[in-house]
Formats: structure tokens, C-alpha cells, sequence
């Protein structure tokens, strides 16, 4: 027995993961007197008074390569492409001339080639009005600004949160839901749905801290969570912190435990009415992950095989989530 003992000792000093007990569903701590409706809503609204400097995620980084990517972001229509060096460049996807959709063109030597009639953009203004956008990629995701949309001061470059130091695999989501970015951000400033919406991955969910309704200093104004990632009966405990660093974007970071420094970065990016008026937001979701351990810089060289197992998961959760989000926006709206 004391054979045994010590090796189970030795298996969870070395092991991230636990054995998890049995529990029903039903039996969990009900968390509705905690997620008090003015205390979501004033986080949400301290999220909204922060700058995004008119900057939207669009696509995922390594799905602009060879040819030219689509996206519509607040009802403009975009166009993506990589120039000859591997930098991006985005625009309006019509094409100035008679208005082909420029997301259906070639790329050719960097430059972008309308089908229609063979007019060349190489990401610089051109004549009939067509000039590019300020774009930014920053290894992760894509980014392009639109003054219009957003309506702020612009700035340089987009508000991207602080992600770990050293050996990262990541992996983005993209979902479409019939709700508004707000919709979005309040489903992540309400982390103790978790566990119940979420048994499949989440279990022992204990919201340590949230910061009070009303005003809150940027410094205080985050959810810090203690929760068990689950695989099976498997778990793997850790402290999460929840920040909104702009408007349309929630970042938790596992602040202690396995992964440390790790962040799942969730942003709602707006598309524009759909065809039956009401609107359409992206989820954009990419999680960076990182270990201290020795061998997860191995991870890098199977990335291949592990970020689609990644993107499941988050598929997975947001397909929930969005369930969320769209009524949240059906009752308010009503």
C-alpha cells in the first residue's frame, strides 16, 4: 500500500491532471444570486468606455497566404492579401472599376488582379477612388482599421493583449451569431455560467473575486476565477483571470497553475445586418497556449496535428456560448 501511496504522490507532483468525483449536474452550488444582472451590465458598460482605436480582427493570420480572403466587417465589404515580402494588405473588397468582387481576383507577384478585367492592386491608392486600409497582422490574427465604423480617435495599431513569452501554440475560432458585440462580451463577463452551461468542460467553478457595480478603477475591474478544465473524468486545475482590455474584446489569462501565462482571447468583431435585418457579430476566438514544461516546445513541431484538436474545443464552447449571446439579444431587444 505504501508502494502505491508513493506513486500516486509522485503521479500528481509530476501530473497537471486530477481525478475527478462523480457529481450530478442538478447537485452544484446554484451561482444565480452571485452573476447579479447590474453588476454584468456595469462591466460591460466600463468595457465600452475604453479605446479600440477603430481596430477589428477579421481573420485568423495563417488563413491569408496564396489567395485573397473576404471578410465584412460593420458592413464593409474587405479584401485580404499578402504582398510579395508576406505583408498585408487589406482593402475594399469592390473593385473601383465595375465593382467585382475582389476576393474572387489572383494574387500575382503581390499585386491583387481583378477577374472582370485584369486591374492590378498592390496595396497602395489607386485611381477610381480605391485606396487601402490600415491593416495590421500580428502573428495570430489580422486586424484593419475603419474609421467609419468605429467612430473614435484611430491609433497606430490595435490594442492586443499581452500574451506569454517563449514556446506558444495557438489556434482561432470563427463563429457567427444573430446578436451584437455586447452580446458577446457579456456572455465572458459572466463566468459563473460555466460550469452549468458548460459541464463538458468546466467543473469546480468558484468566482474568487468580480469587481463591485459602478465605478472601478482599470486597475481592479477583473473576474478572477478559480476552475478545473475537464477531459473526461480528468482535470486540470487553474486560476483564470477575466479583463476587457477594449470594447469588443475579453482576455482570460491563467494566472496560476498549469499553463500559466497562457490567454484565451475572445473578440467580437460586427458584420453587419444579415438578410433578415437583424445583426450578424463574428466571434473571433484565439487561444495562445504555453507550459514551463520541458517538453512542450516539442508541441511546436506537431502543431499540425494538436491546433485542430484546439479549434474543436473552442467550436465546441462557443456554439453554447453564441446560443447565449443570441437570447440575450432577442430579450432585450424585444
Amino acid at each position: 500500500m505504501n508502494v502505491l501511496a508513493d506513486i500516486k504522490a509522485k503521479w500528481v507532483k509530476s501530473s497537471p491532471f486530477r481525478v475527478l468525483p462523480h457529481l450530478d449536474w442538478a447537485e452544484q452550488q446554484p451561482t444565480y444570486q452571485d452573476a447579479q444582472p447590474a453588476l454584468i451590465n456595469d462591466a460591460l458598460a466600463r468595457a465600452k468606455s475604453r479605446p479600440s482605436g477603430n481596430w477589428f480582427p477579421f481573420a485568423a493570420s495563417d488563413t491569408i497566404r496564396r489567395k485573397p480572403v473576404g471578410a465584412t466587417v460593420g458592413g464593409v465589404e474587405l479584401v485580404a492579401w499578402r504582398g510579395t515580402g508576406g505583408e498585408l494588405h487589406v482593402g475594399p473588397a469592390s473593385c473601383p472599376h465595375l465593382g467585382a468582387d475582389l476576393s474572387t481576383g489572383t494574387v500575382d507577384c503581390g499585386a491583387l488582379i481583378c477577374p472582370w478585367h485584369g486591374l492590378r492592386l498592390s496595396g497602395e491608392r489607386r485611381g477610381f477612388g480605391w485606396k487601402p486600409l490600415p491593416s495590421f497582422d500580428d502573428g495570430v490574427l489580422s486586424w484593419a482599421r475603419l474609421d467609419r465604423v468605429g467612430g473614435e480617435e484611430p491609433t497606430e495599431r490595435p490594442i492586443i493583449p499581452v500574451r506569454p513569452d517563449g514556446p506558444t501554440l495557438h489556434a482561432v475560432t470563427r463563429l457567427v451569431g444573430v446578436c451584437e458585440p455586447d452580446d458577446v462580451i457579456a456572455n465572458r463577463l459572466d463566468p459563473w455560467h460555466g460550469a452549468w452551461f458548460h459541464p463538458y468542460s468546466f467543473a469546480r467553478l468558484e468566482v474568487l473575486s468580480a469587481p463591485p457595480a459602478g465605478v472601478v478603477s482599470e486597475r481592479e475591474d477583473r473576474f478572477l476565477v478559480a476552475v478545473t478544465f475537464r477531459i473526461g473524468r480528468l482535470g486540470v486545475p487553474v486560476v483564470a483571470e477575466f479583463v476587457a482590455p477594449e470594447p469588443r474584446t475579453i482576455v482570460m489569462r491563467i494566472v496560476d497553475g498549469e499553463g500559466a501565462g497562457s490567454v484565451v482571447e475572445t473578440h467580437a468583431t460586427p458584420i453587419g445586418p444579415g438578410p433578415d435585418g437583424r445583426p450578424r457579430t463574428a466571434v473571433i476566438e484565439a487561444v495562445v497556449a504555453h507550459s514551463d514544461r520541458p517538453r512542450f516546445g516539442f508541441g511546436q513541431k506537431v502543431a499540425p496535428l494538436i491546433t485542430p484538436f484546439m479549434r474543436h474545443a473552442a467550436t465546441k464552447l462557443w456554439r453554447d456560448d453564441l446560443a447565449y449571446a443570441e437570447r440575450r439579444y432577442t430579450v432585450r431587444s424585444r
